[in-house]
């Protein structure tokens, strides 16, 4: 298994070094790649799972089933029920695998995970719609980042775990000169896990946020329990699986990696965080609850929490393809994204483009066009902005208000010729006066963009990186011509731990991140404690151990 897996193993782990572009998994979902058949068997062993229970699960007799997920396509159930567990019998169960899985060396903990990677890339199209009618992603952004990103994310965290825990020799004989003798001491060392992990997924995407943490906490030697949101469950569900079936086949016990759903009147995850035997949890969703895990005592935490994105417009040299790049951002997935920009600082004066300046109203009116013509294209609208998850985040545009602010573009429902239920709406623009900062210094998840006209460029630089330090970001994009300016953003907000795009026209948004080059969350403001995937992500999952005696 480890002659097997080597070459892929070690091609990552000089990706992580080389931060070039490196992909293990196809993001095309060609028939030439994955077979004539595979979109078709795929959305047809979806459809098989609907109304059933979810029996591939390898965790003992259930406690009894649950399940609450609804497509945001037909806004009806799903109707898939999942083996319940109750916290103590997950611990339990964890507990139990804790000595087998410890022991397995990391160069072989890391091929059998590799190993569970190529069982999920032959389901990729199934995660797709999974995830389509789970998260309301469009079918696109369901493959891509529930299937190839998430693998290759996945590969990201157990390369640099397997690189991690075999940098160090496991035995050297120690010398020390002492003149007419020397000392020689036999040394050995191990890396040895911090114990049970939990994983806390989120709502919007169930795999690409999740298999981070999963993987990296499993290839230190931690057994994991995977804890899905409610609403989202079955894409990781199928990847938990895979894990699974791959432990089972070599003879380890599935409960090394487990699942673990919420009944549908008894919510576990506090349970499980609070639990003594719990020493890593991994977190992505709202501050508030993650700030409480972050809370706990006896813990290793690594969140990715709720944050306020900024876009900087300076000056540009073709302001029709800057506004064309930014509608795409805003409208991408519906502004579900941790990673979509919110705020938009725009000065008073306007904006120069090339060698002319272009009016702050005209520069604004460029933008809403952008977006009007985005969300209205039968072409692109709805395999841009797919559908709403949640019908809270609907409500919050549709109830959006600012107190002395001014709409820019009303909010309307999206067209989806496939799917005449789908609940959704484009983007809403509002004005913001830039001395209101309560007003644009939280999330406002969901299609909301909000532009802030500020006295000028060093105005707009000043709030976006108080607004990152003070209230978190994990994204920004600036747009100048002048290098000056441009170091002065790259200084500004490295020192606010925040990430920033330049310049984009293309076809590569603010929203994009990708595995093995770009490191998600930086771990430098309230948005999150952790990054993945740098070193820290994994080191802190495991502590190396000495032993010595006489040679």
């Amino acid at each position: 298994m480890i002659a097997k897996h080597q070459a892929t193993l070690d091609a990552a782990v000089q990706a992580l070094h080389g931060r070039t572009f490196f992909a293990a998994f196809p993001e095309n979902p060609s028939p030439d790649i994955y077979g004539a058949d595979a979109d078709a068997q795929g959305r047809e062993k979806f459809a098989a799972m609907r109304g059933q229970h979810f029996a591939e699960l390898q965790q003992g007799e259930p406690e009894g089933w649950a399940g609450q997920e609804e497509s945001p396509y037909e806004q009806v159930s799903l109707d898939i029920k999942y083996p319940f567990y109750s916290p103590a019998t997950l611990v339990a169960n964890a507990q139990e695998t804790f000595a087998e899985w410890r022991k397995v060396k990391p160069a072989l903990r890391a091929a059998l995970l590799t190993e569970a990677l190529e069982g999920m890339k032959s389901r990729f199209f199934e995660i797709a719609y999974a995830t389509m009618h789970t998260t309301g992603q469009a079918y696109m952004m369901s493959f891509q980042a529930s299937g190839p990103h998430a693998a290759d994310r996945a590969l990201e965290a157990i390369a640099a775990g397997y690189e991690e825990q075999t940098r160090f020799p496991e035995e050297t004989r120690w010398e020390k000169p002492m003149g007419k003798y020397s000392i020689s001491l036999h040394k050995t060392w191990r890396a040895v896990p911090k114990g049970l992990a939990l994983v806390i997924g989120c709502s919007t995407f169930p795999t690409w946020n999740t298999v981070p943490g999963m993987f990296a906490s499993l290839v230190t030697g931690n057994p994991t329990i995977i804890k899905p949101h409610p609403k989202a469950v079955l894409p990781i569900a199928i990847v938990v699986a895979e894990v699974q079936k791959v432990l089972k086949e070599h003879g380890l016990n599935p409960n090394i990696c487990q699942l673990g759903v919420d009944a549908d009147d008894h919510l576990i995850t506090k349970e499980l965080a609070e639990d003594p035997a719990i020493k890593l949890i991994d977190y992505t969703g709202g501050s508030q609850f993650g700030e409480y895990v972050e809370s706990l005592k006896g813990k290793t935490v690594f969140t990715e929490k709720t944050g306020v994105n900024s876009i900087i417009i300076d000056s540009c040299n073709d302001l029709d393809k800057v506004a064309q790049n930014l509608a795409f951002s805003v409208s991408l997935y519906s502004g579900q994204m941790c990673t979509a920009p919110q705020n938009f600082f725009i000065p008073a004066t306007g904006v120069k483009v090339g060698d002319t300046q272009v009016p702050y109203e005209e520069v604004v009116q460029k933008l809403s066009a952008a977006v009007t013509g985005l969300a209205t294209n039968p072409k692109a609208g709805a395999h841009v902005l797919g559908a709403i998850q949640n019908p809270a985040t609907h409500e919050r545009v549709k109830q959006l208000s600012f107190d002395g602010g001014r709409s820019i573009l009303a909010h309307s429902t999206v067209d989806n010729a496939t799917f005449k239920n789908a609940r959704t709406c484009s983007p809403s623009i509002f004005e913001v006066d830039a001395s209101r900062v309560e007003q644009y210094s939280q999330e406002l998840f969901g299609p909301i963009m909000l532009v802030i006209k500020t006295k000028d460029t060093q105005e707009s630089i000043r709030l976006a990186a108080q607004l990152a330090r003070e209230h978190g970001a994990i994204s920004c994009g600036a747009y100048t011509t002048d290098t000056a300016i441009k170091e002065q953003i790259m200084d500004e907000m490295s020192l606010a731990g925040t990430p920033v795009s330049f310049n984009l026209t293309g076809g590569i948004y603010v929203n994009q991140n990708a595995g093995f080059s770009d490191f998600h969350v930086t771990g430098g403001n309230p948005a999150g404690n952790a990054s993945f995937t740098n070193p820290e992500f994994v080191i802190k999952r495991f502590t190396w151990v000495g032993f010595r005696e006489p040679a």
